[in-house]
Parts: structure tokens; C-alpha cells; sequence
């Protein structure tokens, strides 16, 4: 009788699609264009406004008031779509590609419950997630439970992708982080309106892999506590890019011939480290521990091919009383089957944070 280790196929299963995805040249690797110049600089600077020296000080934000149309409506629930200008400012917008300065949401909400006692969490797209549609059915049987969903289409995604762009493969290593930078700024935004122009008693932010890292970022930085739901999600961008399968996707000869221009010769080797160096600034141990990180869960697969498992456990020890989870599985694997279990901390999550007082 042969025995078949059930962790490893999973594993396999994502080196696999890996494989297919990123060696078979069927599509084009990422930063085939480089690292985006002054861009880059640009980024690498304002990075750490995020952290203000003061409480507050970066509080509130852009309010936005967006423009909604309804998409259908019955009885008990309403989906409608919402566009608003991104609140990112003057110098990240002229960063970001027209197409993206445009931000686009879709709101599934129940009817006959008043907000005060409804919650309302913001799902944010993982790494090739171009629509809405994945994200509302993970949302849609929370509306049983009276957990509106709020759907945010990233930069460089969906409609607000680059013309020259193809598929999820940013152009330039800056556009991953112009891309994090803004979807932080808009989801600030959006759990603002939220809270004053919605009134929602409770809410919350998640994301699955990449969505998950800005999930954690919007988390840490919100003034007031929201349940925080990374879903296999590694605690920096350097570990899908350099460690994980991302990085056979990697144009890495590319960006090796973008700085050859720019007169700086380095091997291989030290491109790799030159990207660790850049991405480290998505390290979200060095993001504020959360108002409640006990409304922060983590749901962590066991196999997974792109985030080792001590990835997620060094965000967890960064924020004490934060909770992992763990689901049998790999990274695709877990993202198809695990549904079930991205709701259930969705909603524990939100069981964890006291509702709003209402206002007078």
C-alpha cells in the first residue's frame, strides 16, 4: 500500500503552479521594466510617513464621498458600486498611472438592520485578484450574520490597470509599492467613511496573501481597534519575492540591466539583495502593534509553497495576543477549499471588538 504525505502533494501542487505560471513564459515576469527610477526614491522616502511621531497625527483622512450606483437589490440586501478619486496625495498621484486615480468599490450590505448593529469589513485584493467577484462571495453568507462586505479594486488592477500592463505583472519594482502605498491610503479612507458617514458599530480589514500584508498595514495604523484577518500572508513582501515562488517570476536580469545604466554593475546576487534591501520596507514588524491585537487572526496554510510557516510566526510574536490559525493545505490549495474558515475568523474577529457607542 502506498502512503501518500498529503502536505507535500499541497506543497507540490504550488510549485506546480508556480512552475507553470512563471517558467513557462506563458505570460511576462515581474519589473520586466526595472525599478522605476525616481519613483522608487520617491517611495523609499515616504514610506515612513506612515508612522507619524505623534498619536493622531495622520488621523482622520481624506474624507471621500463616493458616487454609488445600485447593481441589484432584494428584500433583505443590496450590492452597489461606488467610484471616488484616491485619496493618496498630490505627489503619489502623479507617481500612480491615470488609469488608477480612479478607485473603484463594490458594497454588499444587509437591509433591515441599522448599521449601529451591523459590522462592515473591507476585503482587500491578493496578487492577481482583478475583480470583485471572488471577494463577495467570501462576504456574501456573512450577511446572515449581519457583516456587510466592502470590496476595494487596487491600483494596477481590475479597471485601474496600466494600458502597457499585462495581467498582475507590475511593470516596475516601484509599482509594488505605489500600489501598497495607495491601497493603505483608500482603505483608511474607506473605514472612515465607514464609521462617520455609515455609522457601522464594527468593522474590520482583510486580505488573502498580498491583500493580507496590506490588511495588516491598514490594521496596525487604524487609531481605534478593527479585527485585523490576514489570510496566507507572509510579514514582508521580501518573502513572496525572494524566498517564495514570486521569485522565479522575477525579471531579475532585467533589473540587473536597469541599474548597468544607471552605472552601478552588480551580480545577480546582489540585485536579490538590493531587492531585500527595497522591500523590507513592507515589513510589518516594524508597522504599530494594533489598538486590540486580540482581534487580530491570522489564517496560516501548513504547506504552503510561497509563505513558510515562520513568516507568519514572526508578525504573531511581534504582536502579542494576535492568534494563527492553521488549515491543512498550500497556498492555492488552501485559497480554493479554506472559505469556510476565512469566514469563521472574519467573524470571531469582529466577536472580539466591542460595538461603537452609539452617537448622540
Amino acid at each position: 500500500m502506498v502512503t501518500v504525505n498529503i502536505g507535500m502533494l499541497h506543497y507540490v501542487i504550488d510549485h506546480i503552479y508556480g512552475a507553470f505560471m512563471y517558467r513557462t513564459k506563458i505570460s511576462p515576469p515581474f519589473f520586466s521594466r526595472g525599478w522605476g527610477g525616481s519613483k522608487l526614491e520617491l517611495l523609499e522616502r515616504m514610506i515612513k510617513d506612515l508612522f507619524p511621531e505623534v498619536e493622531g497625527q495622520n488621523w482622520p483622512p481624506t474624507l471621500i464621498q463616493p458616487i454609488w450606483r445600485t447593481v441589484w437589490e432584494t428584500r433583505t440586501a443590496c450590492l452597489r458600486e461606488g467610484i471616488f478619486r484616491t485619496t493618496c496625495d498630490e505627489q503619489l498621484i502623479s507617481a500612480l498611472p491615470p488609469e488608477s486615480h480612479t478607485a473603484r468599490v463594490a458594497f454588499l450590505a444587509p437591509k433591515r438592520v441599522p448599521p449601529q448593529k451591523t459590522a462592515c469589513v473591507v476585503h482587500l485584493a491578493g496578487t492577481g485578484d482583478h475583480t470583485f467577484d471572488r471577494r463577495l462571495r467570501l462576504g456574501g453568507p456573512l450577511l446572515k450574520q449581519n457583516i456587510a462586505t466592502m470590496v476595494l479594486e487596487s491600483p494596477f488592477y481590475g479597471q485601474r490597470r496600466p494600458m502597457l500592463q499585462r495581467g498582475a505583472k507590475l511593470l516596475c519594482v516601484s509599482d509594488l509599492l505605489l500600489l501598497g502605498r495607495a491601497t493603505i491610503e483608500e482603505t483608511r479612507s474607506l473605514l472612515h467613511w465607514l464609521d462617520s458617514e455609515g455609522g457601522f458599530g464594527k468593522m474590520g480589514v482583510c486580505g488573502l496573501s498580498m491583500g493580507g500584508v496590506h490588511a495588516a498595514m491598514v490594521g496596525s495604523l487604524h487609531p481605534t481597534p478593527v479585527a485585523t484577518l490576514p489570510f496566507l500572508s507572509p510579514h514582508s513582501a521580501v518573502v513572496a519575492f525572494c524566498d517564495g515562488i514570486l521569485r522565479y517570476g522575477t525579471a531579475w536580469e532585467a533589473l540587473r540591466e536597469d541599474l548597468a545604466v544607471q552605472k552601478t554593475v552588480m551580480t545577480l546576487e546582489e540585485v536579490r539583495q538590493r531587492m531585500r534591501n527595497v522591500l523590507s520596507l513592507t515589513d510589518v514588524t516594524r508597522f504599530p502593534i494594533p489598538k486590540n491585537p486580540n482581534a487580530v487572526i491570522f489564517v496560516a496554510a501548513t504547506d504552503d509553497g510561497y509563505i513558510p510557516k515562520h513568516s507568519v510566526l514572526e508578525l504573531q510574536k511581534a504582536w502579542p495576543g494576535s492568534e494563527v490559525r492553521w488549515v491543512t493545505g498550500g497556498h492555492v490549495s488552501s485559497f480554493l477549499l479554506h472559505n469556510d474558515e476565512f469566514r469563521r475568523a472574519i467573524v470571531d474577529g469582529l466577536n472580539r471588538l466591542e460595538w461603537k457607542e452609539p452617537s448622540l
